[in-house]
């Protein structure tokens, strides 16, 4: 008998809903907590992830909110039914110093409750956050994504990107994966990939489909089969058939090529006070 761990509960209920649109689809909205301390980016945030059918459980302004919202909401008093969200959306850069309380907050949440899909926010691309939010991937079911703030203009996309970490896939933003490739080092596989390959490689490491990858690059599934299996041959991956594995699996060769280049002290979790 297989044995489900909560992580992977939880995953799977994010899962069921990622493809419903609210009550009216037959299924519960996802929901979603924010950690924005832009009040104006906050709010609209609230009010764009409404509009599509998400419920959004709580928005707060600080790290320290944030990790007790989804602690109080995995954690239902008087047998209040358990509200937990199934993504966390947080800025990377949150007070009281704006460096990296964000980032540190959700490699808190992504060890506290590790089927809760993560999408982080940045101004701009910040590899070493990045890198360190993958890391903190491996062993783990929840979803992960990395996005540039001005991708919230595109409303259709970015809640495609919201559902997709609530579902337990990747969003990676195409600027965090063509700086990734581009460090690579001169002797790494990745120098041995065609340049056909290397698109391919860089819309796999977003978190896209191979029928998405086909669309995008006006090629069929097949040609873009080839080029995947072409690619994990080149890279000396095991293939998987699993989307957000073999995104994570890609981009873990990427970082170790850069590792050498580009050593960076991983951030420490941020001091939480009792209440």
């Amino acid at each position: 008998m297989r044995v489900v761990s909560a992580a992977d509960a939880a995953g799977a209920a994010g899962a069921a809903r990622f493809a419903g649109t609210g009550a009216g689809a037959g299924r519960e909205p996802l929901r979603v907590v924010i950690a924005e301390d832009s009040v104006l980016l906050r709010e609209g945030l609230v009010r764009l992830l409404t509009d599509a059918g998400l419920e959004v459980v709580a928005a707060v302004g600080t790290a320290e909110d944030l990790l007790r919202a989804v602690d109080d909401a995995a954690s239902p008093q008087d047998g209040a039914p358990d509200r937990s969200p199934d993504v966390a959306i947080v800025d990377v850069r949150m007070p009281p110093t704006h460096t990296d309380e964000g980032i540190r907050a959700a490699l808190v949440l992504r060890a506290g409750h590790p089927g809760l899909g993560v999408l982080v926010l940045s101004q701009y691309v910040e590899e070493r956050y990045a890198t360190d939010l993958l890391a903190s991937s491996r062993g783990r079911s929840g979803g992960i994504g990395y996005l540039l703030k001005d991708r919230v203009a595109d409303v259709r996309d970015f809640v495609d990107a919201v559902r997709r970490v609530a579902a337990g896939q990747t969003a990676l933003d195409p600027e965090v994966v063509g700086q990734l490739v581009a460090r690579s080092r001169a002797d790494s596989p990745v120098a041995a990939l065609t340049p056909r390959e290397r698109d391919v490689l860089g819309l796999m490491a977003e978190g896209r489909t191979n029928a998405a990858i086909a669309a995008a690059l006006f090629v069929t599934d097949g040609a873009v089969e080839k080029h995947v299996s072409s690619i994990f041959t080149k890279l000396g991956l095991a293939p998987t058939t699993s989307d957000h594995r073999r995104v994570l699996a890609v981009l873990a060769h990427l970082e170790h090529s850069d590792a050498d280049q580009q050593p960076a002290p991983h951030p420490q979790p941020p001091t939480r006070r009792t209440p």
